[in-house]
């Protein structure tokens, strides 16, 4: 590796100590639905987002709920202390396609219907409110 790569690594690995984040791949479900979820929560307090994912009606806050607890938890444990109420807020949450498997169902007249089982990636990041830019 050439110094200059290296140096640019370097930094890389310093801006990733102060980023807090989780992320969650592969979940079975269409990326339009999960981004329904992300789009509730997003800029909430935590404690506040907990709430709301957990009496929730869609399946999918389960999973944001899962995926916001382990970023709190990634916070925690960077931070070496425990988070304090109304003290850290979802800064960004995004919802990317995964893969897609195609699969056929047959159809009237010897036909074949192609379905399409998506999945997503979704990523979430916590900080403070001092510390946002």
């Amino acid at each position: 590796m050439g110094a200059r790569k290296r140096l640019a690594a370097e930094a890389h690995k310093e801006a990733a100590k102060s980023v807090f984040s989780a992320t969650l791949r592969n979940i079975p479900s269409s990326p339009r639905k999960m981004r329904l979820v992300a789009d509730m929560v997003r800029g909430m307090e935590v404690n506040r987002a907990l709430g709301v994912l957990k009496f929730s009606t869609k399946a999918a806050s389960a999973d944001v709920e899962k995926l916001l607890r382990s970023a709190i938890a990634n916070w925690e444990q960077k931070n070496e202390r425990k988070a304090e109420a109304g003290e850290l807020f979802i800064t960004k949450i995004f919802v990317d396609g995964g893969a897609t498997l195609k699969r056929m169902r047959p159809a009237p007249q010897g036909r074949g219907y192609r379905i399409r089982k998506r999945s997503n990636h979704v990523t979430l990041f916590v900080d403070t409110k001092t510390n946002e830019k």
